[in-house]
């Protein structure tokens, strides 16, 4: 198994004709993806990467049976987007977009929600199941098959802690971005139900940074609702408050969101816990081996 993506996982791409649209259509196909469908308003009928475009959503679903989007349109159209993807029946959406304003993305988390659909970001990296399905920007190089779940609030971060996981030897069930920005899709309390119903995951990453309260959050889940091992890292531990360091959730504000409040609370959850990106693989590794697993 994986979460959220797999073999059965049909992509539409959003803005298939643009530059980014094109190259990670690319690279998604070279994961192994089953990108069926892209779309481009007016430009239907042409194909990008041998993969056929059409004008709507609804009639690359129509004709595709797409279940699956990846949208790269521009922040002031993004609303619109994802609006038309869920109407058209897509069940998850991957929003790479940034600077989407917070009003727009409230009003996309409720639609999604109440149709029944998933949205992943926005301003992230997507997901990845390696050796099954990808659906986003995530560098292909970085993965390799195996039984680590790996959770994020930072792209970049991301691909160091994978990559770092790969050259340790082990490999990776199902990575998601979970997006940088204040309001998002889906939260880590969201995301550990999934892998703690996943088989083939024995052990998550979680790494989080400043601002807001994602990770004090996902405590209380590790606490309460989680029986698999996990290993943490929090970006920021030198961020000055009142500053915004990066992402526009990562800002500390009246003292809330600190990496030391966040640190202290995944510890007493049970997470173990790395002062570097660097100690990650090790931390894995030696948590697998106590605990008796792969």
């Amino acid at each position: 198994m994986s979460v959220l993506v797999g073999p059965d996982s049909r992509i539409v791409v959003q803005g298939i004709t643009g530059h980014q649209g094109t190259v990670h259509t690319r690279q998604m196909l070279l994961f192994g993806s089953r990108v069926v469908a892209g779309t481009t308003p007016g430009k239907g009928g042409q194909s990008v990467e041998g993969v056929p475009v059409f004008d709507s959503v609804q009639e690359a679903v129509d004709r595709t049976q797409a279940n699956t989007s990846v949208i790269f349109v521009p922040a002031p159209f993004a609303k619109d987007a994802l609006l038309e993807a869920v109407d058209a029946g897509v069940t998850l959406a991957v929003v790479v977009t940034e600077h989407i304003p917070f009003h727009d993305m409230l009003t996309m988390y409720h639609y999604a929600r109440s149709r029944g659909a998933r949205i992943i970001g926005p301003n992230c990296p997507g997901i990845a199941a390696p050796g099954k399905s990808k659906a986003g920007i995530i560098p292909n190089v970085v993965f390799r098959p195996g039984r680590i779940g790996v959770i994020s609030r930072s792209g970049t971060l991301t691909y160091e802690i994978v990559n770092g996981i790969k050259e340790h030897g082990l490999g990776q069930s199902t990575c998601i971005g979970l997006g940088g920005d204040p309001v998002i899709g889906t939260t880590f309390v969201d995301a550990l139900p999934l892998f703690e119903a996943d088989p083939d995951t024995d052990l998550v990453v979680l790494v989080g940074e400043i601002g807001g309260t994602a990770e004090e959050d996902a405590a209380e889940v590790l606490r309460s609702h989680f029986t698999k091992p996990v290993v943490a890292y929090v970006a920021g531990r030198s961020a000055p408050p009142g500053k915004r360091m990066g992402h526009a959730g990562a800002i500390i504000a009246r003292g809330k969101g600190t990496a030391a409040s966040k640190l202290e609370a995944l510890r007493a959850a049970g997470a173990e816990v790395a002062d570097f990106p660097y100690e990650i693989p090790d931390l894995v590794a030696r948590t697998l081996k106590e605990r008796g697993r792969r």
